[in-house]
């Protein structure tokens, strides 16, 4: 019995916003020039002012203009970020609408909720206002809000994993044309900072009163940022003829269900993950030439992925570096901010440095990537960890 043919996944077109730019050519920008977007807050009422977020520079005013929108309308702005990367992807690919999109988020449009609470409590007469809030508390409402601008009428999803969700919307997409369902997808994340993560994270301990460093030995915590990025992927028949950018090439999500907040220690769940995306692609752990960590700069999960980076790579690690001392860690939305990184990496052929880092973890059996470097780059892994152990693996690959 002849091999069933799957169809190869490739990247036509990719858009992002974050606290370090907005679209490809600002970002990788401020990657060279190590340009943090980590500050201080300015766009959400929060009594947590103390702690550095890592936000997008502009008000919704600001946004709203720039996805050219009408101006009286009400939008969340989780809404808003996402349209405008997908935006550009879709404009880099050519293409007015697509056969699918898996969008990801984890807080959709809470972010309107909080800002309009008070008067929506108030003992008088808000129907008005009411109507036009009530339909972005749906969760799944900003990718369809984002399906609708473009005409998209079927395939229609929204995935949430927690901080896996878009790296996983990104995997739903690449399998739907792999095995034929679909020719076209948009796939990818958004997250905008909001009250209700600021407080989650910090019901647990974890925010960083300074600012993430990823796999230093004093790490203090995670920093939240907001943004959004999304992939336009196509079949080779969609394909044909067109540039491309790279190619889903491999990935796999492996669940640990260690606990509901933390990966385990050992590094087994996401160590799994990465396994089998090589197997998915089809090649061994010394292809791999750059790893973009998840690095949150939490002492458990730095200690998790540095733990599974040495168990699958044995003596061979290639360089390893976290992005999130450079965008925050924007949640839903982390995978496809750092799948656009990952093919900024193989565009440039350059390696990123892991931000703050001064004194290495004893744990680990790798130094990361301490400056930027030009390096010959075909394989990316890049690795997305969620709450209770959803964790994903993507292998990106030069065309």
């Amino acid at each position: 019995m002849s091999a069933v043919h799957r169809n190869k996944v490739y990247i036509t077109g990719y858009g992002i916003i974050s606290a370090i730019g907005c679209g490809a050519a600002e970002t990788f920008a401020a990657l060279q020039e190590k340009q943090s977007g980590i500050g201080e807050i300015s766009y959400v009422e929060t009594a947590l002012k103390n702690y550095p977020v890592a936000e997008v520079q502009k008000s919704n005013e600001d946004l709203v203009l720039l996805a050219s929108l009408p101006e009286n309308n009400m939008y969340s702005r989780t809404f808003l970020l996402g349209l405008i990367a997908a935006q550009q992807a879709m404009q880099m690919a050519g293409l007015k609408s697509v056969q699918g999109i898996a969008g990801a988020t984890t807080v959709g449009g809470i972010d309107l909720k909080e800002r309009y609470y008070n008067r929506l409590t108030e003992n008088c007469d808000n129907t008005l206002l009411k109507r036009k809030i009530y339909p972005w508390l749906d969760f799944g409402i900003c990718t369809e809000e984002i399906a609708a601008y473009f005409g998209i009428r079927s395939n229609v999803t929204t995935i949430s994993t927690a901080c896996s969700s878009s790296a996983n919307a990104i995997m739903f997409g690449a399998r739907m044309i792999r095995n034929g369902i679909t020719d076209s997808i948009l796939a990818g994340g958004m997250d905008a900072i909001s009250r209700i993560s600021l407080n989650g994270f910090n019901s647990l301990e974890i925010l960083s009163p300074t600012g993430c460093r990823p796999f230093d030995r004093n790490r203090n915590g995670v920093t939240i940022g907001e943004g959004a990025a999304f992939l336009v992927l196509e079949s080779e028949k969609s394909a044909k003829n067109k540039k491309i950018y790279g190619e889903i090439a491999g990935y796999a999500n492996r669940n640990e269900t260690f606990h509901q907040t933390a990966s385990s220690p050992d590094g087994a769940g996401i160590a799994m993950a990465m396994r089998q995306a090589l197997d998915v692609a089809g090649i061994q752990p010394e292809d791999i030439d750059y790893i973009n960590a998840h690095g949150t700069g939490t002492q458990i999960n730095d200690l998790s992925e540095g733990n599974a980076v040495g168990m699958v790579f044995g003596k061979n690690i290639p360089p390893v570096s976290s992005t999130k001392a450079y965008t925050g860690h924007t949640l839903a939305a982390a995978g496809a901010i750092e799948a656009v990184l990952s093919l900024l990496s193989i565009r440039e052929q350059t390696l990123f440095p892991n931000l703050g880092l001064e004194n290495v973890m004893d744990e680990l059996t790798f130094i990361p990537q301490p400056e930027m470097e030009k390096a010959g780059i075909q394989y990316v892994l890049s690795n997305s960890l969620g709450f209770g152990g959803a964790n994903t693996s993507l292998i990106i690959k030069k065309v």
